[in-house]
């Protein structure tokens, strides 16, 4: 993401570094105001360059150690050119003597600018800052969404996981409660047929007990009451 972020300051940098390596040249060439407008416009651009070199080291900070070698060499290359563009541009200038002094005296140099060119380029320097950090905002506001999915999708995969052992269990319990209620059927019909054969025998023995008192009181009529 930063190294993204990285490749596309540079293009803008290379674009600005284009158009103000050829004013020291141009400013040899040109005398008096044109000079003056040439000069004014140099320090909008290298300002706006400046302000492009300070993203660029925002995103060396956050990006990847694989990257920053590479970046950290190409920053210093920059800021190099930059400095030799600013002393090609003062020598070019050189030439406009006391006419390119400010009216009012209160700055000095060529690089001075007045009130407004400051607050434009504070103002860009702002909006390059908030932009840099918007998007540092949405990159860790991506990463924390990726880390927040991949522990939703653990969590799902462990709730899975858990309800697969419950529903064995599960299984496991109907098969053991299907048994025992066999196991109750083939109970009650062997008590069924115990108690049919518990009636059966009491019957027997019933009607045994009857015929031996029968058999019994018959001897005891024979053998007492019979002559």
């Amino acid at each position: 993401m930063s190294s993204e972020e990285f490749e596309k300051l540079h293009e803008i940098y290379r674009s600005l570094y284009e158009e103000l390596k050829l004013m020291p040249e141009r400013a040899l060439k040109c005398q008096g105001e044109e000079r003056k407008r040439l000069v004014r416009t140099f320090d909008e651009r290298q300002g706006e360059a400046e302000e492009v070199l300070q993203g660029m080291e925002e995103e060396l900070r956050t990006a990847p150690s694989s990257y920053r070698t590479a970046m950290s060499t190409k920053l210093r290359l920059y800021r190099r050119d930059m400095g030799k563009l600013q002393r090609d541009m003062k020598n070019s200038a050189s030439g406009v003597g006391s006419s390119f002094q400010p009216v009012d005296g209160s700055h000095q140099g060529i690089y001075s600018t007045q009130n407004h060119q400051s607050t434009h380029l504070q103002s860009q320097r702002t909006l390059l800052l908030q932009g840099t950090e918007s998007l540092n905002n949405a990159s860790q506001s991506i990463e924390r969404s990726q880390r927040i999915a991949a522990e939703t999708d653990q969590i799902g995969t462990d709730i899975i996981e858990e309800l697969g052992e419950q529903r064995e269990q599960l299984d496991r319990t109907r098969n053991r409660l299907v048994n025992t209620g066999e196991n109750l059927s083939r109970s009650r019909k062997v008590l069924r047929a115990m108690s049919r054969r518990l009636m059966t025998n009491k019957l027997l023995l019933s009607v045994i007990i009857l015929m031996e008192l029968a058999i019994l009181g018959a001897v005891v009529y024979l053998k007492f009451f019979r002559k």
